[in-house]
């Protein structure tokens, strides 16, 4: 956590097997990851607790009296109703032990699952704890890993079940009773919330003062939000939460602040825009008009390029938004100035188109050059040596020219294509290939749109650059689900699709999977004898050793229809496809769909993708794949995958949404307080820098490595 750590191991505070069992099940060895551990709901209540508006099934809390007792079989179960209060009823089943245990007049706690007979509420097989009779006075929670001298044993109450493990950590009237917000915690099989919110209590209870980190007031100190967000007062634990949140979020944008400082400490080369040169040459002579946003994005990276501070810019814009173009005009501006421009791609495949594309847009005098792992030797070496004699003025390749082989003779531009498929680590290893105690201005580039809050976490480094407007000649695509539970869709989708290849154009098919049912190698045998018989079929997934070859024969026209996995998901333009069918849309995120979606439509003809599913009707994967299916904008698309796939480890290496670096923090619902720590982060590095250090010091070790890598 953000200015504390609580590193005291577990059996440092909780009884051993109280430690252990709490490890085995969450994984938590320390005080301060138990004390990590928030509460994903509050039970609000009075001292008299009741099922207020409770619903059935939810699982509720009561207090009450025994009233009275009903006991009768059926067949080979017994069945024991127990009466509180004259208005609910505990229904126990072949539960002998309640007869021993309970008794009329006697005060409990019960907590169970909420169901209604006739009008009449009842709770099913409940936990419960005798409540008048807790059997330890107040402030002997230290004796609790002691047994008692007297006996050699811990009184315990009359108590079952999760409420009995509770009761080992605590008076419970000041656990359940007193308090008017009770912590719901994620639990498992083996440890439930009770027992979580029995242990994390006794931590507390055992955790000293924790000083407050920060240099500036906040509205509630990060002791009273790490023991409020557990126990709140009558106000409620929104306080705790919202400092908590805070602390999250500020400890990315510390991370980042720092970066940018560094960043601009480093010098770089100037390098203004040139009368007459290159870059001027190929804009005069483009076929095409600029869209607006591009000539916006042209004139940001020029005056960058012209100070001799780094550029650290994003550019960000949908499939086909022209980013390419941009990309090349500051590359032209880096050779103008008499340096090199690097472009790094993440296939081969895609290094080659662009080697292509960009050698054939750039004035004659400008040399580009390719350089992949899959070069001859020959071809590698001319290669190396034009690259570090400065005869080549644009390299263009994969992560080959990362490699410690590669020196460059003048490194001033690098340019990271399709940002999403490379690390940090990549990132940031071109920077060591500029001159000594210079850094190259870098431009890196998604076709996935990122949400803002994204782009200011995992990019707050990076100015922002965004196009949203497609070229002239660009149609829509349009998208349809197909329902595999409706046979006539299916039938259509393919009809469409032969049609299409009929007219002259052709199809990409993308299967989740290369083998089994619904695979790349059985669906494509099905169709090549089936709907599509005499029709070229091919295809390609990420396990073939010429993967690159289909590909081009594909670009080339040689192949009518390509079943392929996501391999296809960055790769070459292919202006002559206009449909695509995504096999099991289900089975893919929604940034991957719109990314494969993108691959048709690269030509000025109309286009097509086809969603085809075998959820359900109504269900959440369908609704799902409809939402994209009617949303065109990527951008939209990606605030709905942030709140579908949430933000994966932030700051790690991680780009996956299991491991959540942030707890509390949402980057789709908390922008408010992220842009308020972007700022306050940047305030604390220019005022404090010191402190600024020292808090990003209490990191995890895999959020330190992000630090560190600059």
């Amino acid at each position: 956590m953000l200015g504390w750590q609580d590193n005291r191991p577990l059996t440092e505070v909780l009884a051993a097997k109280d430690a252990a069992k709490i490890t085995k099940a969450l994984g938590y060895e320390t005080c301060g990851e138990l004390l990590a551990h928030y509460p994903r709901d509050y039970i609000r209540h009075n001292k008299d607790v009741g099922l207020g508006d409770a619903a059935e099934g939810e699982i509720v809390t009561v207090t009450g009296t025994i009233t009275g007792f009903n006991r009768h079989g059926t067949g080979k179960t017994t069945i024991i109703n127990v009466q509180l209060d004259d208005s609910i009823i505990a229904t126990f089943f072949n539960a002998n032990y309640v007869m021993r245990m309970l008794h009329r007049g006697q005060r409990v706690m019960m907590s169970g699952k909420l169901k209604f007979f006739r009008n009449q509420p009842q709770l099913q097989q409940p936990d419960f704890v005798e409540i008048d009779a807790f059997g330890r006075p107040d402030g002997e929670l230290d004796d609790y890993r002691q047994p008692t001298p007297e006996s050699g044993k811990k009184h315990r109450p009359k108590a079952t079940g999760s409420l009995r493990n509770l009761s080992q950590f605590g008076r419970l009237n000041k656990l359940l009773l007193e308090p008017e917000w009770i912590p719901v915690y994620p639990a498992t099989s083996k440890v439930t919330s009770w027992y979580i919110m029995g242990a994390i209590h006794y931590v507390l209870s055992q955790t000293p003062s924790i000083e407050e980190p920060l240099d500036y007031q906040m509205i509630i100190s990060l002791d009273k939000a790490v023991r409020e967000i557990h126990e709140p007062g009558e106000a409620g634990p929104y306080r705790a939460i919202q400092r908590l949140k805070y602390n999250e979020a500020l400890s990315i944008g510390l991370v980042m602040a720092l970066r940018q400082r560094d960043a601009e400490a480093r010098t770089a080369i100037s390098m203004p825009a040139t009368l007459g040169g290159f870059r001027e040459e190929l804009l005069k002579h483009l076929p095409f008009a600029l869209t607006q946003g591009q000539r916006r994005v042209i004139n940001e990276i020029e005056d960058d390029l012209a100070r001799p501070l780094p550029m650290m810019r994003l550019l960000q814009g949908e499939v086909g938004s022209g980013k390419t173009m941009v990309a090349t005009c500051a590359m032209l501006q880096a050779v103008d100035a008499g340096t090199q421009a690097a472009l790094l791609a993440p296939t081969e495949v895609l290094a080659s188109q662009h080697a292509a594309s960009i050698g054939t847009a750039v004035p004659e005098g400008v040399k580009v050059v390719l350089l992949t792992g899959s070069m001859r030797t020959a071809e590698k070496r001319q290669a190396l040596l034009d690259i570090v004699s400065g005869n080549a003025d644009i390299i263009i390749g994969t992560h080959a020219i990362i490699q410690e082989v590669v020196e460059f003779f003048n490194l001033g531009l690098v340019v990271v294509d399709e940002q999403h498929r490379f690390g940090v680590e990549q990132r940031d290893s071109l920077r060591t290939k500029a001159r000594e105690e210079l850094s190259p201005h870098v431009l890196v580039m998604t076709a996935t749109p990122i949400p803002r809050t994204i782009a200011m976490t995992v990019f707050g480094d990076l100015a922002v650059s965004t196009l949203t407007e497609l070229p002239g000649g660009r149609k829509p695509i349009q998208s349809a689900v197909v329902a595999e539970w409706r046979p006539t869709w299916v039938l259509r989708a393919l009809e469409r699709i032969r049609e299409e290849v009929a007219h002259g154009h052709q199809a990409y098919i993308v299967c989740p999977r290369i083998e089994g049912k619904g695979g790349v190698l059985e669906l494509a045998e099905q169709l090549e004898n089936g709907p599509f018989k005499g029709l070229r079929v091919a295809i390609l997934h990420g396990k073939m050793p010429n993967k690159d070859e289909i590909m081009t024969s594909f670009a080339r026209g040689e192949i009518d229809i390509l079943v392929s996995t996501t391999v296809i998901e960055v790769g070459v333009d292919v202006p002559n496809a206009t449909v695509m069918l995504i096999r099991e849309a289900e089975h893919f995120g929604v940034s991957q769909l719109h990314q494969l979606r993108g691959r048709v439509g690269r030509g000025g003809n109309a286009s097509i993708c086809l969603l085809h599913t075998t959820a359900a009707d109504n269900t959440t994967s369908f609704r799902r794949i409809s939402q994209i299916a009617e949303t065109s904008s990527g951008f939209e698309l990606a605030e709905l995958d942030l709140r579908q796939r949430q933000e994966g480890d932030i700051l790690g290496t991680s780009q996956s949404g299991k491991h959540r670096t942030l707890r509390l923090l949402n980057l789709a619902d908390d922008q408010d307080i992220v842009e308020r720590t972007h700022t306050d982060a940047r305030a604390m590095v220019l005022r404090n820098p010191e402190l600024a250090e020292k808090l990003t010091r209490n990191l995890s070790e895999s959020e330190q490595e992000f630090l560190e890598k600059n």
